[in-house]
């Protein structure tokens, strides 16, 4: 056993608080990593807080996990100490079923098994996340890290990364291909700078016009207020993909009538509320919406070795682990430019 010092949520209604535990034994296949840094996403507050049901505490947060190697197991082949490496959102699977086999193991048909809030493949022990001195993880969902990307920008890569990524893959986005981003959060300054630099024309969607200013910024050509009905009218049947990263509850039919001919809206953000969607809105254009999640171990290592290439890390606000509860109550009001991580080693 390993001593892990952390910061936890002990309950859904109490603050996180120091922790210490133990990571299990480097096992043949494992790797150990000492973090360095370690993102923090929203699904962490929903989690800890338990607003989406089923939380297990104490429960350490954090999947989006960048560090070094101090240990590997005896069967590893592809890491040795002291390289940098990263964990996600995910460190395991059946590793059998189709999906798992084709290297989608985020669609593991028996449920993949999340970095944290889950139990381990052998049911009782409970997986704790990167708000933590260390991690030990099979190797198989450990990836590579470029030294040429600035680590704290890199850590939430591992979620806010591939999760915008990966669609915007799936969806063909190109030269030439008209993308709408809705929302201008954690997830959505990732998804403009991808499909920025796909080549594709890059509209930022958004209800704050404060946020025409960042839009520029981050690469987007265009900006489109969606509180304002000429401007929406004006983009009707506009775009052949919209990546929707908003998670606060909104109409989907909005925005469903700005896609052109077989235009698809790419789902990433987690409203609270179920939306509804009238099927009339979905037979113009032959329109469709699909849903998306993370990305599997092969695709998340080309993502990172893209973004080496490209340059390409998030927008950071770099804090110590004793103001994880200050950072939690600044990203409900969205005050957070436009992701917080967490430096292990920042006092």
């Amino acid at each position: 056993m390993s001593n892990t010092f952390a910061y936890a949520a002990m309950s859904p209604t109490t603050p996180l608080v120091p922790y210490q535990f133990d990571r299990r034994e480097v096992r043949p296949s494992d790797v150990q990593i000492e973090i360095l840094y370690c993102g923090v996403c929203h699904s962490d507050i929903h989690q800890a807080r338990d607003e989406w049901g089923g939380s297990i505490y104490p429960m350490v947060p954090g999947h989006e996990i960048v560090g070094k190697v101090t240990a590997v197991g005896s069967a590893v082949k592809g890491f040795k100490v002291g390289d940098l490496a990263a964990v996600g959102v995910m460190v395991d699977s059946c590793r059998t079923c189709k999906n798992c086999q084709k290297e989608m193991e985020q669609y593991c048909v028996e449920g993949m098994t999340g970095t944290y809030n889950t139990y381990e493949r052998d049911g009782k022990t409970i997986a704790q996340g990167g708000y933590a001195s260390q991690i030990v993880t099979d190797e198989r969902y450990v990836f590579h890290l470029s030294e040429k990307l600035d680590l704290a920008g890199a850590a939430p890569l591992l979620c806010a990364g591939i999760t915008t990524y990966s669609p915007l893959r799936f969806a063909g986005v190109k030269k030439g291909t008209k993308v709408g981003v809705i929302g201008l959060g954690g997830l959505g300054h990732m998804g403009v700078k991808f499909a920025v630099s796909f080549g594709a024309e890059v509209t930022l969607i958004s209800t704050s016009p404060s946020k025409a200013k960042d839009a520029d910024r981050l690469g987007a050509h265009k900006f489109l207020l969606s509180t304002d009905p000429e401007q929406m009218k004006a983009h009707d049947s506009y775009f052949d993909v919209l990546l929707n990263t908003v998670s606060a509850p909104h109409n989907y039919e909005k925005y469903l009538s700005l896609l052109d001919m077989e235009g698809r809206m790419m789902i990433v953000g987690l409203p609270a509320e179920d939306p509804k969607v009238s099927p009339f809105a979905l037979l113009k254009n032959r329109r469709s919406i699909t849903g998306s999640m993370i990305g599997g171990t092969k695709e998340t290592q080309e993502m990172l070795d893209y973004c080496a290439e490209h340059n390409i890390v998030a927008d950071v606000e770099v804090i110590a682990m004793k103001d994880i509860n200050e950072a939690y109550e600044r990203m409900i009001k969205n005050d957070v430019r436009y992701r917080f991580v967490i430096d292990l080693k920042k006092n």
